[in-house]
């Protein structure tokens, strides 16, 4: 019989098994665990997804932080006019800013663009140097390196910090979860790591480049550091253990606080009736 003759063998029903049902490998033994931990996997998959949303403002963050230097670097290349590069950068991030208060969004993602395109735009003009619109943001990053290494290496992870109160574990991670402790190091280093690299290529163009060159080049590593860094956290977190809900195990102890209040004081009102019939 040929290959093909078996598979077809193999396809086929026997006469002792036609017209039964295959099994759901869901009753098969194990098949439950397996769906459990499939949907837990799918659900803090969806969970760390929406917190890296919220911590990193998404899609939209990273455009408005890339959009005003790219504005910037754009007009300056072809009018090489300092104040109008900087007015139109800061002008576009002021609009983006307002856009997002319209739409009732927060004020850290509104304006934290806004401030450091406007400190850019300020230093640019009054040291008539065009690459001071990028030193402010390019000394933060470099800042944010060294606090994301800093902290990984004493344990207290800064991407904990940041995610903890997102994912209402505040800072339970820190002592009761071992395994969400590791996974923000982990993800602290990666960070770090990253920012640290692209302010090695940064600050050289700043030193010994022009205006130009260093616009362009920052613009080319605004987002792609930010995905890896972003997606190294989610690979991460997503094979962490689950964050503890401090905040729920807070309401319930209240609850329970509660009910046994009442349950004292319906004990209380019933020896009062039972001793006042005596």
């Amino acid at each position: 019989m040929t290959s093909i003759d078996n598979g077809e063998a193999a396809a086929e029903p026997t006469a002792g098994t036609r017209g039964q049902s295959s099994p759901d490998p869901r009753n098969a033994p194990g098949g439950a665990t397996q769906a459990g931990a499939t949907e837990v996997s799918a659900e803090a998959r969806a969970v760390t997804e929406a917190a890296l949303f919220e911590a990193f403002g998404g899609v939209r963050g990273m455009v408005e932080t890339t959009v005003p230097g790219l504005v910037f670097v754009a007009i300056y290349t072809v009018n090489r006019n300092i104040t109008s590069s900087a007015i139109a950068a800061l002008a576009l991030s002021v609009l983006m800013g307002v856009a997002r208060v319209a739409q009732k969004d927060t004020l850290k993602h509104a304006f934290s663009g806004v401030f450091g395109v406007a400190f850019g735009a300020v230093f640019a003009m009054m040291s008539g140097n065009a690459k001071n619109f990028y030193l402010p943001g390019m000394l933060y990053t470099f800042g944010l390196s060294l606090a994301y290494i800093i902290s990984a290496m004493v344990r207290w992870p800064l991407l904990g910090l940041i995610l903890g109160p997102i994912f209402k574990e505040n800072l339970s991670w820190r002592k009761r979860n071992p395994g969400r402790l590791r996974a923000y190091t982990k993800a602290s280093w990666a960070w770090g790591l990253i920012l640290l690299g692209k302010s090695a290529i940064l600050f050289p163009l700043y030193w010994w480049g022009n205006a130009t060159q260093l616009g362009w080049v920052k613009v080319a590593l605004g987002i792609p550091p930010f995905l890896l860094s972003v997606y190294l956290t989610w690979i991460f977190l997503v094979k962490a253990p689950p964050p503890i809900d401090v905040i729920a195990e807070m309401e319930a102890a209240e609850k329970a606080e509660k009910e046994q209040a009442e349950q004292g004081r319906a004990g209380d009102s019933a020896r009062t009736g039972n001793g006042n019939a005596g």
